[in-house]
């Protein structure tokens, strides 16, 4: 199955279900694969070959998922531009992946227009507008509009194994690199996971998270796999989710940390589990306080806690049943893939013996689009392949730390990038975080390895308090020497007076975290 093919098939099975709701508009399985199908001759119309790139830049809409989808149905890729970048941050993902088509709005448009012309390779704009197009010197602009009345076209031939789609991550270090999706690895990801998530017809899924980051666009392909609703939302502000999952009557809802934190701070609805039937949290660990607090307000809902990676998509999920018996557990592997915890040489750890998670099966990505060597540092050939295949097999070495236990359960230690090397030991900012979250005494917090002369590196903890209290910085510090080792304990505490960076996924921005740091140590060393 294709990726477009989701929905041609939601189609043929249910043609006037529900498939998407922005808003208060609904669009039919039937008229959003007849959308689909007018984006893909538009694009062909244009001149798309095979395997061109169209970067879709605009908010959360039903223009969105049209655009994007229409690209992979006519046999080209899309590219998920996440609409909280600036100008030059598009132009490099545009210029990276040789971009041929951009679809985007007209007030996106005013604001790209400075950097557009460095995009040699861009050869089209579609306007999303009522308005007719501006003209821009040496690029065709033209109105979305324009995609119906045209002569039908025939797409160009496709396998699964073929590109679908190149998600941008923002990484740990230089500029966002690109991941390379077939159409396999995000058809078998909708799969899996909406066999875990035991995902039917009749679930409503809210899609909070951008389309650009993988856990986000699996929002929309789960929904579709089953012939469910996806709900469109533009986040703003933790209680507008809260209103939506009442209002929509929401049945699935997933998030990352930084966004539970808040959401497990706020009052739900008396009686709104009665149909939100589970969460999911991925992009790094849930604090366990955090999850106590859902569970609390929400007594019905089945959590569901994941950890994935956007160069393998989805690796493991503990299920809801094992929460209460080990609820710091990454769980196992998803259906359809193996994960193993091996050595720097490859060969497997014993129970308890931290090793690097190495991914392998059908949700492997292709690799970081023009960039051989990165692709080469995290994509390596499989352990234990036996000697005499022909053709080896490739799989993702993630570079984090966890362990197994005897039952086969995983667990998270931490990032390579994002461990702190200190005193001679390496400290995972997760396992200091934890602590601090249970004291239930800061809104947020991000442990930060910061540049020592003696220790190598200082672990400073940065917190932000909703309600400033100028005593939590000693009580948070004693808690620290009370329940960490001292190595472990943090040098310096830094309150800040405003929610703490965020990536553009949504995760905290440790790097920029650690940058600002590092500016503040230099101008105030004691």
């Amino acid at each position: 199955m294709l990726v477009h093919e989701l929905i041609t098939h939601g189609a043929s099975v249910a043609p006037g279900r529900v498939a998407l709701r922005d808003g208060g508009r609904e669009v039919a399985y039937a008229a959003l694969a007849a959308e689909i199908e007018l984006a893909a001759n538009l694009y062909l119309g244009l001149g798309l070959d095979r395997r061109d790139r169209v970067a879709v830049y605009m908010d959360k809409r039903t223009e969105t998922v049209v655009a994007m989808f229409g690209a992979a149905a006519a046999g080209g890729v899309f590219v998920p531009v996440n609409p909280l970048l600036k100008p030059e941050q598009v132009s490099h993902i545009l210029k990276d992946c040789n971009v041929r088509i951009l679809v985007t709005t007209l007030e996106r448009l005013d604001l790209l227009r400075p950097v557009l012309a460095g995009c040699h390779d861009l050869r089209c704009v579609v306007v999303i507008s009522e308005q007719a197009p501006p003209h821009i010197d040496g690029i065709s602009c033209i109105n979305w509009s324009e995609r119906t009345g045209a002569p039908r076209r025939p797409a160009h031939r496709v396998i699964d194994g073929d590109m679908a789609a190149i998600l941008y991550t923002s990484g740990s270090t230089g500029k966002p690199k690109g991941v390379v999706l077939s159409h396999r690895n995000i058809v078998a990801g909708a799969q899996s996971v909406s066999q875990y998530l035991e995902n039917r017809p009749e679930d409503r899924i809210l899609s909070v998270l951008p389309l650009s980051f993988d856990y986000g666009l699996n929002q929309l392909t789960t929904a579709f796999r089953v012939g469910a609703c996806a709900v469109l939302m533009n986040y703003l502000f933790p209680r507008d989710v809260i209103r939506a999952v009442e209002r929509e009557q929401i049945t699935g809802l997933a998030a990352v940390p930084p966004l539970w934190v808040q959401l497990a701070q706020l009052d739900w609805p008396a009686g709104i589990d009665a149909h939100l039937r589970y969460i999911t949290n991925s992009g790094g660990a849930m604090p366990t306080s955090t999850l106590a607090a859902l569970r609390t307000r929400l007594p019905k809902t089945r959590p569901y806690l994941m950890y994935g990676l956007t160069e393998a998509f989805r690796s493991t999920y503990l299920p809801p049943d094992e929460v209460d018996r080990r609820p710091d557990s990454m769980g196992k592997a998803i259906p359809n893939a193996e994960i193993m915890v091996v050595r720097e040489d490859g060969t497997p750890c014993a129970p308890g013996e931290p090793g690097e998670l190495v991914h392998r099966g059908v949700h492997v990505a292709l690799g970081y689009w023009n960039d051989p060597d990165k692709t080469a540092e995290r994509y390596k050939l499989a352990p234990g392949q036996p000697a005499g295949l022909p053709i080896p097999e490739m799989a993702v070495w993630s570079g984090d730390t966890v362990k197994m236990d005897d039952e086969g359960f995983l667990y998270f230690i931490g990032r390579r990038d994002e461990m702190i090397k200190t005193s001679g030991y390496r400290v995972s900012p997760t396992e200091v975080e934890e602590v601090v979250y249970a004291t239930e005494l800061v809104t947020e917090v991000a442990a930060v390895g910061v540049a020592h002369p003696v220790l190598g590196q200082a672990v400073v903890l940065v917190i932000y308090l909703a309600d400033r209290n100028e005593s939590t910085g000693e009580k948070l510090m004693d808690e620290c020497k009370r329940q960490l080792p001292a190595f472990m304990v943090p040098a310096r505490i830094v309150s800040r007076d405003e929610p703490l960076p965020r990536n553009p996924n949504g995760k905290i921005d440790r790097k920029k975290l650690a940058g600002e740091l590092a500016e503040i140590f230099e101008e105030h060393p004691s």
